[in-house]
């Protein structure tokens, strides 16, 4: 895949991410949703996946490792829950 198809996918990616973290905070401050919950750590990791894929398309390194720090951050707050 090459070209504009793939300029959609990774821009889709990069959306489909932002949508899920921002879902994640809004419904944990609306109390939908617990921020303990694996619902939330779920949509907050699958959210950071997709938008590392788009940052480290576009070459945005600064990006991209904020959003593995937050990765990090939520697979040691699922193992301690556990």
């Amino acid at each position: 895949m090459g070209g504009e198809a793939q300029i959609i996918l990774i821009e889709g990616i990069g959306w489909i991410g932002s949508v899920a973290i921002v879902l994640a905070y809004a419904l944990n401050m609306f109390r939908k949703l617990s921020s303990d919950s694996a619902a939330y750590y779920i949509l907050n990791i699958a959210g950071s996946v997709c938008l590392i894929i788009n940052t480290l398309y576009h070459h945005a390194i600064p990006s991209a490792v904020v959003n593995i720090i937050w990765i990090i951050i939520a697979f040691v707050a699922v193992f301690r829950r556990k």
